[in-house]
C-alpha cells in the first residue's frame, strides 16, 4: 500500500481528508500538533495521530491540510526531511503560485483544489443534494496540477485528488498558473463578489420595498436557477426583449468598464500575496 501523511489532520479540510481515506487502501498516518484537533480527529473519526517524525518514515505522500497562510513554513519544516521522489500534495494554488515552497527537484509538487459540487445536478438522494461543499455524498469535479515531479506522478496525485475529494466527477489537468486564474480569479473575486452584491441586494430590495425576506429570496433564488441554466447552456432558452435591456441598462450601472483587469495576471498574482 502507499503510505500518506496527512498533516494538518485535526483541522475542518483534514477531518474531511482523513474520513475519505479511511474509506481507501491508502495507508495513512496523521499529523496534528494541536491538542484540540487531536480530540477532534478522534471524535469524529475515531483515529488516533502520530508524531510527524513516524509519519513521514517511509511516506510516499506528504498531504499539506494546513492554512495558506503557513503553507510556506509548514512545507519549509517538512520538505527538507522528505526522501527523494516523494509526492507533496497541497490544497490550493495560492502559495505554490506565490512561491512559498521550497526548492528542491527531486521531490513531486502536486496541486489538487475541488470545484465543489454544481448548482445543476442530478443528485437524487437527501445526503447529495445536501452536500453543497463536496466530499461527502455529491460528485463534483476536481483541478489537478503536477507542479513539478516526473510525469508518471499524475496518475499518483490524481488517484490521491480522487479519493480526498470522493465522490469525483471528472478530473481537469491544468497548470498551477491557470489554476491561480481559477481560484481566487474566477471563483472568489468575480463570483464570490458578485454573490456578496446579490445577496446585499436582496435585503436592499426588503428594505425599500417592504416585501418580506422570503418572499424576495424566493424570488430571487428562483430566478437564479433559470437566468443561469440559460446562460450557461444548462437548458436551451432566451430572454425576454425586456430582460435583455434591462441587462443592457443595469450593467453599466453596476460594473466598471474595466473589470475585466481582475484577471489580468498582475492583478491574479496581488490578490494571492494579499491572502498568503
Amino acid at each position: 500500500m502507499t503510505k500518506v501523511a496527512l498533516l494538518g489532520a485535526g483541522g475542518k479540510m483534514g477531518v474531511r481528508l482523513a474520513t475519505n481515506l479511511a474509506r481507501t487502501d491508502f495507508e495513512v498516518a496523521h499529523v496534528e500538533v494541536s491538542p484540540a484537533g487531536q480530540a477532534r480527529l478522534k471524535a469524529e473519526t475515531g483515529l488516533d495521530c502520530v508524531p510527524q517524525e513516524a509519519a513521514l518514515a517511509g511516506a510516499e505522500v506528504v498531504i499539506l491540510a494546513v492554512p495558506d497562510t503557513v503553507i510556506g513554513k509548514v512545507a519549509g519544516a517538512v520538505v527538507p526531511q522528505l526522501a527523494p521522489g516523494t509526492m507533496v500534495v497541497v490544497l490550493d494554488a495560492a502559495a505554490p503560485f506565490a512561491g512559498h515552497l521550497p526548492e528542491r527537484a527531486d521531490i513531486t509538487y502536486f496541486v489538487t483544489h475541488p470545484c465543489h459540487p454544481p448548482i445543476w445536478n442530478d443528485e437524487d438522494t437527501p445526503e447529495g443534494r445536501a452536500d453543497h461543499f463536496g466530499g461527502v455524498a455529491a460528485k463534483q469535479g476536481v483541478v489537478n496540477a503536477l507542479m513539478q515531479g516526473p510525469r508518471a506522478h499524475y496518475a499518483l496525485g490524481d488517484s490521491i485528488a480522487r479519493a480526498i475529494y470522493a465522490p469525483v466527477a471528472r478530473s481537469h489537468e491544468v497548470t498551477v498558473k491557470q489554476m491561480a486564474m481559477l481560484e481566487p480569479g474566477l471563483s472568489e473575486t468575480v463570483c464570490a463578489s458578485l454573490l456578496a452584491v446579490m445577496r446585499e441586494a436582496l435585503d436592499e430590495c426588503v428594505a425599500r420595498s417592504g416585501v418580506s425576506h422570503d418572499c424576495a429570496r424566493d424570488f430571487l433564488l428562483g430566478h437564479m436557477n433559470i437566468l443561469g441554466a440559460v446562460l450557461f447552456n444548462e437548458r436551451e432558452g432566451a430572454f425576454s426583449d425586456a430582460c435583455n435591456k434591462a441587462i443592457e441598462f443595469g450593467k453599466p450601472m453596476l460594473m466598471r468598464d474595466d473589470w475585466k483587469r481582475v484577471f489580468d495576471w498582475d492583478e491574479v498574482e496581488a490578490s494571492i500575496h494579499r491572502i498568503t
